[in-house]
């Protein structure tokens, strides 16, 4: 590597770090979605409006083990954890290093998990962590910009994790994810929360009880 290249990544470096200080979790996600723009579904983060209804049928009591595909930088994290019971558990599965790296070292909970995979691992993931099944499953990926096949390969592996009952979950600005899930749950339930930048499309599939 040549000085002007290491003088240019010094640059960089010293501008992500500015970056993370100012902006704190903003500025995370901000690179997230410059570094991997087709990754990311939103430059904004949920709204609580979006965040609350997305977590409304959600049986707390009752749910032992969370996972949520795509977490960014938490937003819902928090809101799940307050939420879930305490020997429950919260795993996040992100593709990003970087997501990854931001919420180990600021989630500070025993019942958080951040695992830096794939969607498509699911059911091995939640095995290696002592889980035969998710009680129910969130996702903010972006299906409509994934390549092709891999949004089918997560839903089928998807409705294999979760229990008899559990729900996949999904908000998006387009239908790509709610038409995805109709093909694997026979049940889905539609939202709309018009209260985020920009108005979403909620979806949940149940899973057929035994």
């Amino acid at each position: 590597m040549t000085g002007y290249e290491l003088t240019r990544q010094a640059r960089l470096t010293r501008a992500r770090h500015w970056l993370r200080r100012i902006l704190g979790p903003w500025g995370v996600f901000i690179q997230g979605f410059v570094q991997h723009p087709r990754m990311v579904a939103s430059i904004i983060p949920s709204s609580r409006y979006t965040i609350a209804r997305m977590l409304a049928p959600v049986d707390w009591q009752a749910c032992r083990l969370f996972v949520e595909y795509g977490p960014g930088v938490g937003t819902f994290c928090g809101p799940v954890l307050e939420r879930l019971r305490r020997d429950g558990t919260l795993i996040v599965i992100d593709t990003n290093p970087l997501f990854i790296d931001y919420l180990k070292r600021t989630i500070r909970d025993s019942r958080f998990i951040a695992v830096h995979g794939s969607a498509e691992e699911v059911e091995a993931i939640i095995r290696a962590h002592g889980h035969e099944h998710a009680d129910y499953i969130l996702s903010g990926l972006p299906f409509s910009n994934l390549p092709e096949a891999v949004g089918e390969r997560i839903l089928a592996a998807t409705a294999r994790a979760l229990r008899p009952g559990g729900a996949f979950m999904t908000y998006q600005f387009s239908r790509v994810a709610r038409d995805l899930t109709a093909q694997f749950f026979s049940k889905v339930d539609d939202g709309f929360e018009w209260r985020n930048v920009l108005p979403c499309r909620l979806a949940w599939g149940w899973k057929d009880k035994d």
